[in-house]
């Protein structure tokens, strides 16, 4: 077997692979300026859109959410919509509807574009609208287009979702199935920001006017960037550890036998794949063009905490996704 998959970069490859590198690193650089004390979540966000995928935002009210993808959007030369999901929401607000014209006494029907038709969509606290709703977003972010009266109207290239969820309240709200959390590359948890953060927040947005995002890339660089993500090489020693890692988490044969009265139901071969990607992509926004080790262990708990349960004895023992995550990491990398 060869020692890794893909071919590694030479001649020109590798200074189009620095200039997109650099670029990427001025695009972070760019949304840490108005974003304090969240250096990981605005990682593994850009990781989710350079690896080509959807990213699922949980966290609290307050923690800069829709702030975060607004700094993407605007950084990243997007054009950028937000839906606020409700309960009453259709699937019609979501990706449009036709409407009846009237012109020169011919009646014809048009469509009318919904907020979908956007190169980065912000779903903003998606599950307090209805299955129903949620699955019109969802089979829009798998296939990239959508349907109306037979009709099909591609989605714009770029197209990501950044999703949000507040863990908190649970009265009102619609769960995702566990299929439809799968449709998300990453799930970023997102906390609070330390003392100094916090403190550079106040005086940064409290005094005069508030600093607003630049734009400082393209969207065509953002595809560059993906196609460059399935060209960079991977060790074999990086693809043996996300194998073991991923069948590890699976309660059935070939698990770890340790946790198989532990975990519920554990992450599909979709993980593998999201792992291969988020790996190259986190190396390329580091400035290198090889993922290691290092880069499958920081992206485990993004990976798989939204593609695996806990049994109810494991959770009435107080056990929790991220502990399990975290014992395999140390067991099999």
């Amino acid at each position: 077997m060869n020692d890794s998959a893909g071919e590694p970069f030479s001649g020109p490859a590798v200074q189009a692979a620095e200039n997109i590198a650099a670029a990427l690193a001025a695009v972070r650089t760019g949304i840490e300026k108005v974003i304090f004390g969240q250096d990981s979540v605005i990682e593994e966000a850009l990781i989710a859109l350079i690896a080509g995928g959807h990213g699922l935002i949980i966290g609290v009210p307050g923690l800069a959410k829709t702030k975060l993808v607004e700094a993407i959007g605007i950084t990243l030369g997007l054009e950028w919509k937000r839906i606020q999901f409700t309960p009453d929401l259709m699937p019609a607000d979501i990706i449009g509807s036709e409407i009846l014209d009237e012109e020169a006494g011919h009646r014809s029907f048009r469509f009318v574009k919904g907020p979908v038709f956007a190169q980065l969509l912000m779903a903003d606290e998606i599950n307090r609208a209805s299955p129903r709703t949620q699955s019109a977003l969802l089979q829009a972010m798998q296939e990239r287009q959508v349907t109306v009266a037979g009709e099909r109207f591609d989605l714009p290239k770029p197209f990501h979702v950044l999703a949000t969820q507040n863990p908190l309240e649970q009265e009102g709200t619609y769960p995702l199935p566990e299929a439809q959390l799968d449709r998300f590359l990453l799930q970023i948890d997102i906390g609070y920001p330390d003392k100094a953060a916090e403190k550079e927040m106040l005086i940064a947005t409290t005094f005069d006017e508030e600093k607003k995002p630049e734009p400082v890339a393209t969207p065509e660089l953002l595809v560059q960037a993906q196609a460059l993500v399935r060209r960079i090489p991977v060790g074999e020693a990086v693809v043996e550890a996300i194998l073991n890692l991923v069948r590890a988490a699976r309660p059935d044969q070939g698990g770890d036998a340790e946790l198989r009265d532990v975990v519920s139901w554990g992450p599909g071969p979709r993980a593998s794949q999201a792992f291969m990607l988020a790996v190259r992509a986190r190396a390329l926004l580091d400035g290198r063009f090889a993922p290691s080790g290092d880069d499958v262990a920081a992206l485990a708990a993004p990976v798989l905490r939204h593609r695996m349960a806990l049994s109810f004895a494991a959770r009435a023992d107080g056990l929790s996704v991220t502990s399990v995550i975290d014992r395999l990491c140390r067991t099999y990398l």
